[in-house]
C-alpha cells in the first residue's frame, strides 16, 4: 500500500467509521517490521478506550479494509503519552510539561523539556526553566506530554488475602 493511499483512501474510511462510534481517530499508520506490515490505527474518546472499543472498531473496519496490502491489523489507544501532532493535540497540552525532541541540536541539545504555554500552525512556545523557546513544529522529531506518575497511588495486583476462594479480590 502506498502511501497516497494510505493518506486517500483508508484514512478517510478510518475517519468516517471513528465518527460514526463515536471515536476520534487520532492516527493511521503502515509500519514495515521484520514480521510485516502493520496496519496500525489509534482512536480515543473523552473518557477513554477500553479493549471493547477497540475490538468493536476492529470488527467494523476490517471488512472495509480487505482489499489493501498490509498483514496485521491493530486497533489500539494511543495512550497518556500519545505524541502532539494536531492541533487538538497541542491545545489539550496547553500548560502542561511536555518533552520536545528535535531533529537537530539547538545550543548542544536535542531533547527540551517545559510547559507548553502557546503554539500555532508552524511553532510551538515552551517555558524551559523561567525562559520562552519558540520551536518550529515542524523542527521537532516528536512532542509529547510528561506524565507525572508521583500523584498516581499504587496498586497491588497480588490477590487479595481476605478474599474467599472464588471471589476475586
Amino acid at each position: 500500500m502506498a502511501k497516497a493511499e494510505l493518506t486517500t483512501v483508508v484514512e478517510p474510511k478510518c475517519l468516517r467509521l471513528a465518527e460514526e462510534l463515536a471515536y476520534e481517530l487520532v492516527d493511521v499508520s503502515l509500519d514495515k517490521e521484520p514480521g510485516g506490515k502493520y496496519l496500525r490505527i489509534y482512536i480515543d474518546k473523552p473518557e477513554g478506550i477500553s479493549l471493547d472499543d477497540c475490538e468493536r472498531y476492529h470488527r467494523a473496519i476490517q471488512p472495509e479494509l480487505e482489499s489493501y496490502d498490509y498483514d496485521f491489523l491493530e486497533v489500539s489507544s494511543p495512550g497518556v503519552d500519545r505524541p502532539l501532532k494536531k492541533d487538538r493535540d497541542f491545545e489539550r497540552a496547553l500548560g502542561f510539561e511536555v518533552e520536545v525532541h528535535l531533529f537537530k541540536a539547538v545550543e548542544g541539545q536535542k531533547t527540551f523539556t517545559g510547559v507548553l504555554t502557546d503554539y500555532d500552525k508552524t511553532d510551538m512556545v515552551i517555558t524551559v526553566g523561567g525562559t520562552e523557546m519558540r520551536i518550529g513544529r515542524r523542527a521537532a522529531s516528536l512532542v509529547k506530554p510528561i506524565v507525572d506518575m508521583d500523584g498516581v497511588q499504587d496498586v497491588d495486583l497480588a490477590e487479595d488475602e481476605n478474599a474467599t476462594e472464588g471471589e476475586e479480590a
